[in-house]
């Protein structure tokens, strides 16, 4: 066990406001974490765990050198406010006559010629990407540097003046208290500094502490399966007040000028209660002057803050740029005060050494789904369009992240979150300075106000769901959402569309939603279909087959219209947009034209008042057309555009915008392979093998352009902006204007791109789904987006964009799963296969089957790469049949975890450490992950193996079962560090799927080709006993697409399966019928072959259960028991 930290000591200054906390030194060092390994022994898994644990034990053992190290720091600093204050005296003593030229208007005179401080203050706009310097922090531009200490500074560069000297930081008064915090005004403590934009002088805090409840079972106390106590408990709710658990900081302009998330489009979380300081988890500390805040637990005082933004807790600075940034010396550190300019907002808080933190998205993180504070991490938030690169921002912005931190004082690990309510173009960087014994997080944003929310957890579940409280809980979905989708860009013609849907039933490969891409558009346009291709009354009729064999239709959607000048060119949407006025615009109030598969395009203003009755219309229209879509695939919404800013060169634009090449035509031919296929050697047909020799590692082969989804041009027009914020984020394509809308373009209310630009698919998104309401009363929405913001989940669901054909794609794509759980947008994806370049069968196989463990399932590829549908390869239709039937036997599991995530915000999918989170091992992995509590997944990840080793979770407490024979399995425990790992058989065709002991889950019977058709077979039950002989679950069964208005629940039954002490209860809740009865019962973990079973009382003849000692099973079969009623089955 952990020896308890030192104690605090807080005291209060004399301005009101708390004091900062000092540490006593004297403590001794805590021990050894408990399970904690020293070395990887041999497995290749632990080695990622290793940095993790180094970092808990630095933690622990670390803090009384943190608390030193503090204390000197701080020393150093008082020391140099003893020197400055002797100096300042000396020079207001001496007058002018020794500094004649240091009189405040001189410094801060911006026509001088700066003395630019370069070893104390590096060139921090300079953008690596962009090479652009467009503004030198210097000592002239900080009046809050009195003179004699700039002379200082200029003078002796290597003294580390900390920041703090260089800019003057805020001073809060004019506090008022009240029943759930505090509002307070923060004046500037000096001159402006206006390095990369205009200081706002006043500023105001307003703290509040937020209470929310949480709906649970009154039935939670039946049993003892504590790891269900997060569960689905939906049956007689109760609604139940807990402890205030969130924390809101909101810093804005007193004007109200800077731009903040309107509440008409954003609805600010509902407060359930009154709240106070004295009853929540999370308090708020600050100092007056200069001001500075922190955020500790109520709950465990003792531990460090969980946000601390005082300078005395921070490094000191100058920081250099840390390694990975390379020759970008804007990622370097001059300082932390805050610093709140109209462009340019700064807040930054001390972290552990190499924190565990999860979040910050949309990416793909070359670390994995942990992100890296110790080598150095950019998150930088400004939607844009790539081809999945590593750790470059794109589709999506969500400024949330979850840490998971070792508390030595309480000898466990707890979870908080942060989240910034912002849309502004921002970098958040994540940096552990050379030598330190800390990590820092900073926030970097260009415009809006610093906007926070604090969640207490204390465990990961509870993070997300209490972030889903503030950003809204993901929207129901209908229940044929969870099949298998099937797409491609290149079917060319309705036929082509017709002989995919035909050839995947001739090979028994359950298919349940069909798509098609731009070739369904005539001239690109959208809402159109093309008359030739994709006539009209064919498409009514497809889509009509569809329907009645149980399967759906999606057609793609982008968030443009095509523009029109020529009078006999007839396009309502364009038309009908130019009359309601809702096309974003250009400063001299010019219609802003952009370039995308049609030409020239102009883009929604989802701010304007009609644009909701102008999409709303373009939908129905083209649904009246024939295209009667179940769904919509929303795509192109970051917003792209083929060129940089407006478009249109001169006022003609009667002719077509630049010809695009599209993939697969000459010059941009599709040549990429997975790793280690060549196709120079094997020929381009991807199999497995070729005249009898293995293609695996038969050479290397070309690896193909890396490039855009579009692989279109892109141009750069004269009237692209060039007023791009002094402070450039990382932005990989470097000016903000490029490929997108232009950063000066204005929306309605006299709004521009800049602060809006993160919310355009987002506000797409909502558009679309109130739509689909509309037009289709009654029915769950459906809708999957490219680009989103934080809240989109409760409009829609996300595919992880255009990723690769590549083996590394495919472990990537859990990072990105586990992702958007966090960001409450948990119907998420990765297209199956890759979709830029070429797959093999290999690879193709092993992602079917991972894809059939995650919540969207879509096969989708490029133009001009071969085909990948699952039919296409034997092993790779059978491994798709095999892993579809386990998808479709869970699916009443499945619906009830996304039940549950619209319910409570509880994410379906988990990485292993939020089941386990005392167990560090698990922190680093993303190998392996949980479908809800119960299924482990460990898929194959790396090419011609036949096996995978993963973790066991539990240490030996846990159970583990295969899904396919029931069988225990054992691992290898290793006693020094307590861990169980595992090597899995993993041949071609076969994904490892373990079940957890107590779990008891209600699965379909007989999984069939629809998800429709399996629902009509009877239930099934399988239960996994635990050491103690129990088991425990939740269902929730409606009718899989109703949605009554909203905040009114449809119709359906919660149903809690019990099991202890050799008997299974079944309790019954709700006003929907259950049709299909419970057939079978597997219990799973019996030790002995039992006598007689009874069914409600009645002894059930020996023919209908058998026992199997082998596997410990018990089947029970012919139940027929009624799932709207009670129910008891027991074995003795």
């Amino acid at each position: 066990m952990a020896t308890p930290m030192r104690q605090l000591r807080s005291r209060h200054n004399g301005g009101g406001g708390k004091g900062p906390i000092d540490f006593d030194d004297d403590a001794p060092d805590g021990d050894k974490v408990d399970g904690a390994p020293t070395h990887d022994d041999g497995n290749p898994e632990l080695a990622a765990f290793l940095q993790a644990r180094r970092g808990i034990k630095r933690d622990e053992r670390g803090q009384r050198g943190h608390n030193h190290g503090q204390s000197k720091t701080r020393r150093r600093h008082y020391y140099w406010v003893i020197f400055g204050a002797i100096f300042s005296l000396a020079a207001l003593f001496f007058g002018s006559a020794p500094f004649p030229d240091w009189h405040w208007q001189r410094w801060h005179n911006q026509s001088q010629t700066p003395a630019t401080v370069t070893s104390t203050l590096p060139d921090v706009i300079r953008n690596g990407r962009t090479q652009k310097q467009k503004h030198s922090l210097n000592v002239t531009d900080c009046p809050g540097l009195f003179p004699p200490l700039a002379l200082v500074a200029l003078l002796l560069p290597n003294l580390n003046l900390p920041f703090s000297f260089f800019l003057s930081g805020y001073v809060l008064d004019s506090f008022v208290e009240n029943r759930s915090g505090f509002t307070a005004q923060l004046n500037l403590a000096g001159r402006p500094c206006n390095a990369f934009g205009e200081d706002i002088l006043n500023l105001t805090i307003r703290v509040t502490y937020e209470t929310t409840s949480r709906c649970v079972s009154v039935f939670r106390s039946r049993t003892n399966a504590a790891r269900h106590q997060l569960e689905l408990s939906v049956l007689s709710l109760a609604s139940l007040p807990l402890a205030p658990h969130r924390l809101h900081v909101n810093i804005s302009d007193t004007s109200a000028r800077q731009f903040s998330l309107p509440p008409e489009y954003f609805d600010p979380p509902k407060l359930t209660g009154p709240s106070s300081p004295e009853h929540a988890d999370l308090q708020f500390h600050y100092e007056a002057s200069p001001f500075a805040f922190w955020v500790t637990r109520r709950s465990n005082p003792y531990s460090e803050p969980i946000f601390d933004t005082r300078l005395t807790s921070l490094p000191p600075a100058p920081i250099p740029a840390f390694l990975r940034a390379g020759d970008d010396p804007s990622l370097g550190f001059d300082g932390f005060p805050l610093v709140f300019e109209d462009r340019y907002l700064q807040l930054t808080s001390t972290l552990p050494l190499d924190a565990n933190i999860y979040g910050l998205g949309e990416v793909v993180a070359s670390g994995g789904f942990r992100r890296d504070a110790r080598n150095g991490t950019v998150q930088t938030m400004w939607n844009r369009d790539e081809a999945d690169p590593l750790d470059e921002n794109i589709y999506g912005s969500h400024s949330v992240y979850l840490e998971h931190r070792w508390v030595p004082s309480a000898a466990t690990f707890q979870s908080h979150g942060v989240f910034l309510s912002s849309a502004a173009g921002s970098d958040i960087i994540l940096a552990t300075p050379p030598s330190s014994n800390q990590s820092l997080i900073q926030f970097r944003l260009i415009g809006g106000t610093l906007d926070l929310y604090f969640f207490s957890g204390p465990d990961p579940k509870g993070v997300v769901e209490q972030y889903g409280q503030v950003v809204g809980l993901p929207a129901r979905l209908p229940n044929w959402s969870f099949g298998l989708h099937l797409c491609r860009w290149g079917y060319t013609s309705l036929s082509e569309t017709r002989q995919q849907v035909d050839a995947m039933r001739a090979a028994d490969i359950p298919l349940e939603v069909m798509w098609n891409d731009l070739e369904l558009y005539h001239d690109y346009r959208d809402f159109t279909t093309d008359p030739a291709m994709f006539p009209a009354e064919g498409m009514r009729d497809f889509i009509k087959d569809l329907n009645a064999n149980g399967q759906y239709y999606i057609p793609i959607v982008h968030g443009y219209a095509a523009l029109v000048t020529n009078e006999t060119d007839v396009y309502d949407p364009f038309t009908r947009g130019t009359e309601l006025d809702v096309f974003i615009r250009n400063p001299d109030q010019s219609v802003f034209i952009g370039q995308v598969w049609p030409g020239y395009t102009v883009f929604p203003d989802w701010f304007s008042p009609n644009v909701e009755l102008w999409w709303r219309e373009a939908l129905r229209n083209w649904s009246l057309l024939g295209v009667e879509f179940s769904g919509l695939w929303l795509d192109m919404n970051e917003v792209k555009s083929f060129c940089d800013g407006h478009c249109a060169p001169t006022p003609d634009h009667s002719t077509r915008a630049a010809t695009i090449i599209l993939p697969g035509e000459p010059g941009n031919l599709v040549t990429a392979y997975p790793e280690g296929y060549n196709a120079t050697i094997s020929g381009p047909s991807g199999n497995i093998t070729v005249n009898g020799s293995l293609t695996y590692g038969a050479g290397i082969g070309p690896v193909g352009n890396k490039d855009g989804d579009a692989n279109a041009p892109n141009t750069k027009h004269p009237l692209a902006p060039s007023g791009e914020p002094s402070y450039a984020i990382h932005n990989a394509l470097g000016d903000l204007s490029a490929q997108t809308i232009a950063i000066n373009a204005t929306h309605h209310g006299g709004l521009t791109e800049l602060d809006l630009h993160n919310l355009f698919g987002h506000l797409m998104s909502r558009a679309a789904h109130l739509a689909v309401r509309e037009l289709h009363p009654g029915k769950r929405p459906f809708l999957i987006s490219r680009s989103t913001f934080a809240g989109s989940g409760r409009w829609t669901g996300h595919w992880l964009g255009d990723n690769w054909s590549k083996w590394s794609d495919l472990h990537y794509s859990i990072q990105g799963v586990l992702q958007f759980q966090l960001f409450q947008i948990p119907m998420v994806g990765a297209d199956a296969c890759g979709f830029v370049g070429n797959t093999d069968e290999e690879l193709c196989n092993r992602w079917m089957q991972l894809a059939a463990f995650t919540p969207f399932f879509r096969n989708h590829n490029i133009r001009g790469a071969i085909p990948q549908e699952p039919y296409r390869w034997d092993s790779v239709a059978h491994a798709s049949r095999t892993a579809i039937a386990v998808r479709y036997a869970l699916l009443p599991y499945w619906y009830t975890l996304f039940a549950n995530a619209s319910l409570y915000g509880t994410p379906p999918v988990r990485a292993l450490f939020f089941e386990f989170p005392q167990e560090p091992e698990l922190l680093p992995v993303d190998r392996q992950f949980m479908v809800g509590s119960d299924i482990l997944v460990t898929p194959v990840l790396t090419p011609n193996v036949s096996s995978v080793s993963g973790f066991l979770p539990g240490r030996g407490l846990v159970i583990w079962r295969d899904w396919y024979t029931h069988t225990v399995v054992s691992g290898t425990r290793n006693s020094e560090i307590n861990t169980v790992t595992v090597d899995l058989a993993a041949p071609l065709g076969h994904i490892p799927v373990l079940v957890r002991s107590s779990a008891a889950l209600l699965l379909h019977s007989q999984p069939a080709y629809t998800t429709r058709a399996s629902a009509t077979a009877p239930y099934a039950l399988l239960v996994s006993l635990g050491h103690d002989g129990r088991a425990y679950g939740t269902t929730l069964i409606d009718d899989g697409e109703t949605q009554l208005p909203y905040e009114v629940p449809s119709p359906s039954r919660t149903l809690t399966f019990d099991v202890q002490g050799g008997q299974l209860a079944i309790a019954s809740h709700g006003s929907f019928g259950v049709v299909q009865p419970l057939d079978v019962l597997t219990v799973l973990g019996i030790d002995k072959a039992p006598r007689r079973v009874h069914v409600n009382g009645d002894v059930l003849p020996a023919p209908k259960w058998m026992y199997n000692p082998a596997v410990q099973r018990l089947v029970v079969s012919g139940l027929s028991i009624d799932l709207n009623e009670r129910a008891t089955v027991i074995w003795e």
